[in-house]
C-alpha cells in the first residue's frame, strides 16, 4: 500500500461535513496510513452536520506535528469552530513550516486563514470563504483540486475524488524525497 508507515493526523468538532470527513480518512486508511482523530477532548464522539459520528483518539494539546507525515482538515461548521483553539493554529503552522501535506476542502481553509499560512498560495474552496483566503493573501481559484507546494485544497463533496488522489499523491512523494 503507497502510505504504509504515514501518519496523518486529522482535526474534529462538532458539526464536521460527514462525507468530508469520512471519505478522507477511509481512503487515507485504505492507502495504507495511520489516522488519527484529534478534537477539543480525546475519546469524544463528535456528530458530523447530517448525523455520522467520529469519535476522537487524542485531544489537541496531546500530539505534535512533529510525530505526523501530514495534516488533514475537513470542511463543514467545524473549521469555525477550530479556528478558535491556539493548539489547532499552532499544529498548523508547524506542519506549514516543516513543509508537510495539508489537505484542507470546503470551509476548511478558514483554519489555515487564521493560521495565517495562506499568503502566496494558490488554493480553492467552497465560493463562500472566496473573500477569506484572497484576504489572507491566497489567490483563489474555481477548480475542483488544486495542489500548491505542499498544500492541497478542494471545493466539496463532489470533488473528493480527485481531492483525494492528490493528497495521497502529495503523502507519497513527500515519503521518497
Amino acid at each position: 500500500m503507497e502510505l504504509t508507515g504515514k501518519r496523518v493526523l486529522a482535526f474534529v468538532d462538532q458539526e464536521f461535513e460527514d462525507l468530508e470527513m469520512w471519505y478522507p480518512v477511509l481512503r487515507l486508511r485504505e492507502a495504507g496510513a495511520e489516522v488519527v482523530v484529534a478534537g477539543p477532548e480525546k475519546d469524544k464522539t463528535y456528530m458530523g452536520k447530517y448525523g455520522v459520528p467520529l469519535t476522537s483518539e487524542a485531544k489537541f494539546e496531546d500530539v505534535h506535528a512533529r510525530d505526523f507525515d501530514a495534516l488533514y482538515v475537513p470542511g463543514g461548521w467545524a473549521p469555525d469552530k477550530l479556528r478558535r483553539y491556539e493548539p489547532v493554529l499552532q499544529l498548523t503552522k508547524e506542519f506549514h513550516e516543516a513543509q508537510k501535506p495539508i489537505a484542507h476542502i470546503c470551509h476548511a481553509g478558514w483554519v489555515l486563514v487564521s493560521a495565517d499560512i495562506c499568503r502566496g498560495y494558490t488554493m480553492t474552496s467552497t465560493p463562500g470563504i472566496k473573500d477569506d483566503l484572497i484576504n489572507a493573501g491566497a489567490t483563489w481559484v474555481d477548480e475542483e483540486v488544486v495542489v500548491d507546494r505542499h498544500i492541497v485544497s478542494g471545493r466539496r463533496p463532489p470533488d473528493l475524488p480527485a481531492f483525494m488522489r492528490a493528497f495521497i499523491q502529495l503523502i507519497g512523494a513527500q515519503a521518497k524525497s
